[in-house]
């Protein structure tokens, strides 16, 4: 083989690489984005237009052992389905996002993805939220400006919960499952609450390690009095 063909053969070569490097970056970075946006938006509608044709009937009722009336439990979360919407003003004016129940990768390519078996929306205990940093519509691109203070706020449909940052985002590694503890000390709390926990990946483009940032909840009112007032409500 003379040279002139191994060097033409090479180049072939590195044309053809190069061309699948590039393909591969505007699949991460831009395609994701379109999936994700697709996805999420999905989630949001199919959200909105279930608490739109709930029903104004008071809520079941059973009955206690002692022969008292209580409200009927809250569904369960169901894998992979959304239940609740967040909004972060920190990270953008628009920026909304559909919670899931799980982390799988599956879930976390149609929004963000609440930890099984930390608690529900609201309620006392850890309440554990994970996002990707970058690609799949990148949620939690800005994670990192987070303030104290700055709110994080929900809706279940029928009720608003603000929750506020206590810290900056803590950088830490994927092993230090403590970070969605019911209480979880290294924010600071030391006893039972209702704590929000938001998770993501560090660095930018990478993964090993991880930013979580903690909040408590600050707010509840019902979404029949309108929007709270971190969202301008």
């Amino acid at each position: 083989m003379s040279a002139r063909l191994v060097v033409r053969t090479f180049s072939e070569i590195c044309i053809t690489v190069g061309a699948l490097i590039v393909l591969f970056v505007v699949y991460v970075i831009f395609w994701t984005g379109v999936q994700a946006a697709g996805a999420s938006d999905g989630q949001l509608d199919s959200l909105r237009d279930e608490w739109a044709h709930r029903t104004a009937a008071p809520a079941p009722v059973t009955t206690s052992g002692s022969g008292t009336l209580e409200p009927a439990p809250a569904p369960e979360y169901q894998d992979g389905k959304p239940f609740a919407v967040m909004y972060v003003p920190r990270l953008g004016k628009d920026w909304d996002w559909p919670v899931l129940e799980g982390t799988s990768t599956g879930t976390l390519k149609k929004g963000l993805g609440h930890y099984a078996g930390t608690a529900r929306l609201g309620e006392t205990g850890n309440f554990a939220v994970a996002g990707h940093r970058r690609t799949y519509g990148d949620p939690f691109k800005d994670f990192p400006e987070l303030r104290p203070g700055d709110a994080v706020v929900l809706s279940d449909g029928t009720t608003w919960f603000t929750y506020r940052i206590d810290k900056k985002p803590y950088l830490t590694v994927p092993s230090d499952v403590g970070v969605v503890d019911p209480v979880p000390r290294k924010a600071g709390f030391d006893g039972p609450g209702r704590y929000l926990t938001l998770t993501t990946c560090d660095p930018e483009w990478g993964s090993s390690h991880r930013l979580i940032a903690w909040a408590h909840l600050d707010a509840t009112q019902p979404v029949s009095e309108g929007r709270p007032a971190a969202l301008g409500g």
